[in-house]
C-alpha cells in the first residue's frame, strides 16, 4: 500500500519569510544579524536557492519572534497538514 505524501510548498516558506523579514522592515543584514546567519545563507532562502534545515529555520524562527510552527506551516498551504482531520 502507497501513501501519497504531498510535497513540501517550499515557494509558499519563502514567501512567509520575505513577508516578515518586510513586515519588520529588516534588510537581509539585519535578519542575518539577529539570526547569526550568514547573509548569503537568508538570501538564498528567500529567493529559493536552498531549502535550509531545522536548525536554520529554527534560528529565523527566534530572529523573527514567531513560533516555529507559523514559519514551518506555509510548508503545507498547498495541502492539508497532517493531523488535520478531513471532513
Amino acid at each position: 500500500m502507497s501513501i501519497f505524501q504531498p510535497d513540501p510548498d517550499l515557494t509558499a516558506l519563502r514567501v512567509t519569510l520575505a513577508r516578515l523579514r518586510n513586515d519588520r522592515g529588516w534588510t537581509f543584514d539585519e535578519l542575518a544579524d539577529r539570526s547569526g546567519l550568514a547573509r548569503r545563507t537568508v538570501i538564498d532562502l528567500e529567493h529559493g536557492r536552498g531549502a535550509g534545515n531545522i536548525t536554520t529555520w529554527h534560528a529565523l524562527a527566534h530572529a523573527l519572534d514567531v513560533p516555529i510552527g507559523e514559519l514551518l506551516g506555509a510548508l503545507c498551504d498547498n495541502h492539508t497538514p497532517p493531523g488535520t482531520p478531513h471532513a
